[in-house]
C-alpha cells in the first residue's frame, strides 16, 4: 500500500477576491451509498427483532391526500390545537354518506387520507361541536349568564366550517418499488399515510400521541420520578423498509407527564416545599402555562394561560348585573366575594393566593386554585434534574423477555384487524418476531504498559496488574477543596498509592487548599474568584494540574465558573470529582481521566501499535466525530453547541482533541465548519483540526478523512452529505487546491426503535453482535451494532449508515473499524455503545455549554473572539479555550 511522503502544506492560491462573501455551496446532489455486500466475520447467532411483517394486497389502490381547513363560522381560521380531531370525527359521523362512505385518516393538523378518491374535489361542511369549557366562572370585565349574540344557542357549543381540498394522490406500489430497491420518491408519503393509520387507531383509544408513540390513560403504565412528574409507559409504532420486505417496529417507549390531581398537590411536590405559602408563584406560572385543568364542582375543562397578579382576596373584575330583562351598570368584586356570593362556595385555602387564569389574555377569566385539578396524560416539557433523570432510567428498565411480552400484549390489545380504515388498505400485520441471524465480532486485543496483551472479555477489562502504557508525568499540582465532607489527606495518600501502581508519575500535592468558610455563602463565581486568590497566593506559580473537590451534588454550581477559569483564563487542566465512596476502582477510573487530559494514553489496541488496521494505518488518515449538543426543551433562547473531535498523532486512533462552537439554538447541521473571512484565513473548525493532525503527525497530510456523524434523522442525511461533507471539501481545498483526500461518512443512531433478543433468554445479546441483513434497509449500507456488555435493561444497538465510501472498504473491514473504536474511549474499562470519536464530540460541546451560564446571559455581549457573548448571528458564544489546553483531551 503506498504511503506518503512528508510534504508541507502550499499556501493557498490567492484566487479569491479579497471582498469576497463566503456562499454555501451546496455541490454536487450526493445521496446516500448503495449497500456493497455484507460481513462474514464473528461467530453466528440466532435472534429475534421487534419488527413485524407486514402483507400489502391492494397494490393498485392509490392513497389520496386532501388539505383540511378548519374556520370559525366567520371565516377565521382556528388555531387552538387538539381540537381537529373531535371536529373531523364529527365531519365522519355526520357526512358519511356526503363523503361517498370513506373512512379517512387524519393527521390532526391539515392533512387527512383516503383510500380511492372522495366523491369531490372541494368539500365543505358545517359542523356544530360541544365545546368542554364554560363561561360561567369568574370573568374579568364579563357579565356572568348575560347573553351575546354567540350564546342563542347551547351557550358549550361551537360552530365551525370544515373545508377538503384535494391535494394529490400516491400510489401504494410506491412501498413496494422501494422494497425492491428502486429510487421511488412516492415511498416516503405513502409510508407516512400508513403511520397516521396508526396514530388516528390509537387516538380513538383515547391515547396521548406523542409523535409515533401513543400512550394508555392506565396509571398501571406510569411510574413516579419526583417532582410531580410521571414516566408514561407506551409504545412506539412505525413502518419501516427492510431487506425483508415492510415490518411494523413496535418498541416500548417512555414520555413524561404531570402528576394529575389537585393543582396545588402538584406545586407544592413540583417545588419541594411543604406548604403553599413557599411556592415560588413566578416559577409555578411557567411550569402551569398552557396546562389543562379540570374545575369542580362543574367538572368543566380550561387551558391555563397565567396567574392573576392579585390573591383571590385582591384581584377584582366587573361583574356584569341584570335588573329585569335590562342589563344594568357592572360592579366591581373580587374573586372571593364573587365565588361566596354567586357559587355559595367559600374559599378555605386560596384566599391569599394568585388564581388560575383561563380566559384569553384580554378576557381574563379567574379560577381559585383549590377549585382545579390537573387532568391526566399531559406532557411535562420542561427539563429533568439529574435525580428526575437518574429515576427515570432506574424505574423505566425492562429485562429483554419483559419487552417481548409487552410488545405482544400491546400488538393484540391494540387489535389493528379490527379497524375497517387499516382493513381497507389491504395490511395484515405478523403477530410474531421477526427472525434474523447476527454474528458476534471478537473483541480487539488491547496493549498496556507491561507489554502484555489483554483480550476483554464480556465487552470489559481491568488494569488489575496492568500499567498505562503512556503514563504522564505530573510534577506541580495541587487540591481544592470546596467541600468540607472530603478527607482530602486520605484521598491524597490513596491516590498517589494508586497512581505508582498504575505507572503514572505523579508527585505529592504542593499543597490542598480548602476553601474558606465564610467563602461558601456567596454566589459560585465568586467563589471560584477566591479559590484562585488563595491558589495563587500558596503556589509558587501556575499549576499544571487542579484536583477540583465539589460538594456531593452532581453538576454543582462550582462546575461551570471553575472550569471556565481553569481551562479559558489560565489554561490549567482540571478533574472535578464528588466523591462519596472512594475505592481502588475509584481512583482507577480517576487516574484513566488524569492521564488521558495530561496528554497519557491508557491502552492502545494491539493492531494500531502493529499499523495493521486496514486503510487506516498504512495511508495518513484522520478521524472526526461529530455532534451538536441542544438546550433543555422549550428554551429557544440557548445555543446550540456544535463539537467536532480529530484524531491526531496518527497511525494512533486513540487520541482526540476538540473544536468547540455555538450556532442558532435548535440547529442540528453544523455551519462553522469552513468560515473563510479572506483569501488566506478561514476559522473554521475543520481547518483548525487539519492543522493540528500536519502539526502531530509530522507534517503529513491525510489521504482519508472518515468521519463519524451523530444525532441526524434518515430526512437530514443529504444534508450532511450535500452542507456539511462540502464544507469539509471546501476547507480543505482552502488549505491546498491540490489536495483530494478520500472520504468515509458515517451517522451512527441511538435514538432508534430497533431492539434484538435472544428467543430463549433472558440475557441481551452478546457484546459484538451486528446485524446487517433483514432488518436493515432494502438498497442503502447500514447495520446495527451491539457493542457494549448490557447487564441491565435491554440493550439498545447503533444503528450505523455509511452515507459515502471513497476509501473502499469492505464490508469486514469497515464492521471491525467501528466496533475496535468502541474499545478506545480512554475514560472506560468497557466497550462503549458508540464509536468513541463520537462520545467524545458529545462530551467536549457538554462541557463547553458549561461555560457560560445561559440563564444570567443578556443579549447583547462580545463576539466570538472575546468572552462569551452574542455573535453576528444572534445567539451567545463560547469563549475560547487556552492556547496550553486547546489540544488537550479536557473533555475526557
Amino acid at each position: 500500500m503506498k504511503s506518503s511522503k512528508p510534504e508541507a502544506l502550499p499556501p493557498p492560491p490567492p484566487v479569491i477576491p479579497p471582498n469576497f462573501v463566503p456562499q454555501k455551496a451546496l455541490g454536487p446532489n450526493r445521496v446516500p451509498a448503495a449497500r456493497r455486500g455484507f460481513g462474514t466475520k464473528g461467530q453466528k447467532i440466532s435472534l429475534v427483532t421487534n419488527h413485524f411483517n407486514v402483507k400489502l394486497s391492494n397494490t393498485n389502490d392509490h392513497f389520496y391526500q386532501y388539505s383540511v381547513a378548519l374556520c370559525y363560522e366567520d371565516g377565521s381560521p382556528v388555531e387552538a390545537k387538539g381540537i381537529g380531531r373531535r371536529v373531523l370525527d364529527m365531519v365522519y359521523q355526520l357526512y358519511n354518506t356526503e363523503m361517498g362512505g370513506k373512512g379517512f385518516a387524519y393527521d390532526g393538523e391539515k392533512t387527512l387520507f383516503t383510500v380511492g378518491p372522495l366523491p369531490g374535489t372541494k368539500l365543505e361542511f358545517p359542523v356544530l361541536l360541544e365545546n368542554m369549557s364554560s363561561n360561567r366562572t369568574a370573568r374579568g370585565g364579563i357579565p356572568d349568564g348575560v347573553e351575546t349574540k354567540r350564546s342563542r344557542r347551547p351557550p358549550q357549543s361551537k360552530s365551525y366550517t370544515v373545508k377538503i381540498s384535494y391535494a394529490t394522490k400516491i400510489p401504494i406500489q410506491a412501498i413496494f418499488n422501494a422494497l425492491q430497491g428502486q429510487d421511488s420518491e412516492q415511498f416516503h408519503e405513502a409510508v407516512r399515510v400508513l403511520d397516521v393509520l396508526l396514530r388516528q387507531h390509537a387516538a380513538k383509544q383515547g391515547c396521548l400521541l406523542v409523535r409515533q408513540s401513543f400512550f394508555h390513560n392506565d396509571p398501571r403504565n406510569s411510574i413516579s420520578i419526583g417532582g410531580g412528574v410521571l414516566g408514561c409507559r407506551g409504545f412506539h409504532s412505525s413502518f419501516r423498509a427492510t431487506q425483508a420486505g415492510l415490518s411494523l417496529n413496535m418498541d416500548v417507549s417512555t414520555t413524561m407527564i404531570v402528576k394529575p390531581g389537585k393543582v396545588v398537590d402538584f406545586l407544592l411536590e413540583n417545588q419541594n416545599v411543604r406548604n403553599i405559602r413557599e411556592i415560588d408563584w413566578m416559577r409555578a406560572k411557567r411550569t402551569l402555562k398552557n396546562l389543562r385543568i379540570k374545575t369542580f364542582p362543574s367538572n368543566l375543562e380550561h387551558k391555563v394561560i397565567g396567574l392573576s397578579e392579585k390573591s383571590c382576596r385582591q384581584q377584582k373584575f366587573l361583574l356584569k348585573q341584570r335588573n329585569g330583562n335590562s342589563p344594568s351598570d357592572p360592579i366591581e368584586i373580587t374573586v372571593s366575594e364573587y365565588y361566596a356570593k354567586h357559587r355559595n362556595l367559600e374559599l378555605t385555602e386560596s384566599h391569599d393566593y394568585p388564581c388560575l387564569d383561563v380566559g384569553k389574555p384580554k378576557r381574563p377569566v379567574y379560577i381559585p386554585l383549590e377549585l382545579c385539578e390537573l387532568i391526566s396524560l399531559q406532557r411535562y416539557t420542561k427539563a429533568l434534574s439529574n435525580l428526575q433523570r437518574a429515576s427515570l432510567v432506574e424505574k423505566s428498565r425492562q429485562k429483554p423477555q419483559d419487552r417481548m411480552q409487552s410488545l405482544m400484549g400491546e400488538l393484540t390489545r391494540s387489535n389493528y384487524a379490527a379497524d375497517p380504515l387499516i382493513n381497507s388498505t389491504g395490511i395484515k400485520i405478523s403477530t410474531t418476531f421477526t427472525q434474523v441471524e447476527g454474528r458476534v465480532l471478537e473483541p480487539p486485543k488491547l496493549k498496556f504498559g507491561n507489554g502484555g496483551d489483554l483480550l476483554p472479555r464480556g465487552g470489559r477489562w481491568n488494569f488489575n496488574n496492568k500499567t498505562l502504557i503512556e503514563p504522564s508525568q505530573i510534577k506541580c499540582w495541587a487540591i481544592v477543596n470546596f467541600s468540607a465532607r472530603c478527607d482530602t489527606n486520605s484521598l491524597s495518600r490513596d491516590l498517589l498509592r494508586c497512581s505508582k501502581a498504575k505507572g503514572m508519575n505523579l508527585d505529592e500535592p504542593y499543597s490542598i487548599i480548602e476553601e474558606n468558610h465564610q467563602s461558601r455563602r456567596n454566589k459560585a463565581p465568586v467563589r471560584v474568584e477566591h479559590m484562585f486568590e488563595a491558589i495563587k497566593r500558596t503556589l509558587p506559580g501556575p499549576p499544571l494540574f487542579l484536583l477540583c473537590i465539589l460538594h456531593e451534588r452532581k453538576n454543582s454550581d462550582i462546575y461551570g465558573p471553575w472550569k471556565r477559569k481553569c481551562l479559558v483564563d489560565f489554561g490549567i487542566v482540571t478533574q472535578c470529582i464528588a466523591p462519596t465512596r472512594i475505592n481502588d476502582q475509584y481512583l482507577t477510573n480517576l487516574l484513566l481521566k488524569i492521564n488521558a487530559k495530561m496528554g497519557g494514553i491508557n491502552s492502545l489496541l494491539s493492531v494500531e501499535c502493529l499499523h495493521s488496521i486496514p486503510l487506516v494505518s498504512r495511508v495518513p488518515t484522520i478521524i472526526f466525530g461529530m455532534d451538536v449538543s441542544h438546550g433543555s426543551p422549550g428554551r429557544s433562547d440557548v445555543p446550540s453547541i456544535a463539537a467536532v473531535v480529530s484524531s491526531r498523532k496518527w497511525p494512533l486512533i486513540s487520541r482526540y482533541r476538540a473544536s468547540v462552537r455555538a450556532q442558532s439554538a435548535r440547529v442540528e447541521m453544523i455551519d462553522a465548519l469552513f468560515k473563510p473571512v479572506s483569501p488566506e484565513k478561514d476559522e473554521g473548525m475543520i481547518r483548525e483540526l487539519l492543522e493540528d493532525f500536519y502539526q502531530s503527525t509530522p507534517k503529513l497530510k491525510p489521504e482519508h478523512i472518515i468521519i463519524f456523524r451523530d444525532g441526524v434523522s434518515e430526512s437530514q442525511f443529504n444534508q450532511v452529505l450535500n452542507m456539511e461533507l462540502e464544507q469539509i471539501m471546501q476547507a480543505c481545498k482552502h488549505l491546498d487546491d491540490t489536495w483530494n483526500p478520500k472520504f468515509l461518512v458515517v451517522v451512527a443512531q441511538k435514538t432508534h426503535h430497533t431492539k434484538f433478543f435472544q428467543p430463549k433468554s433472558d440475557a441481551n445479546v452478546p457484546p459484538g453482535t451486528i446485524i446487517d441483513n433483514k432488518v436493515c434497509h432494502p438498497k442503502n449500507y447500514d447495520f446495527y451494532l451491539c457493542a457494549q456488555n448490557g447487564p441491565i435493561g435491554t440493550t439498545r444497538p447503533t444503528h450505523y449508515h455509511v452515507l459515502l465510501d471513497q476509501i473502499g472498504f469492505s464490508a469486514d473491514d469497515l464492521q471491525e473499524l467501528v466496533h475496535s473504536l468502541s474499545y478506545v474511549y480512554q475514560r472506560s474499562t468497557s466497550a462503549i455503545s458508540v464509536v468513541a470519536p463520537i462520545c467524545y464530540a458529545h462530551l467536549a460541546a457538554a462541557q463547553m455549554s458549561q461555560f457560560v451560564k445561559f440563564d444570567d446571559m443578556s443579549d447583547t455581549a462580545s463576539s466570538h473572539s472575546g468572552g462569551a457573548g452574542t455573535s453576528g448571528g444572534g445567539f451567545t458564544q463560547i469563549p475560547k479555550l487556552h492556547q496550553k489546553v486547546c489540544s488537550s483531551m479536557f473533555f475526557c
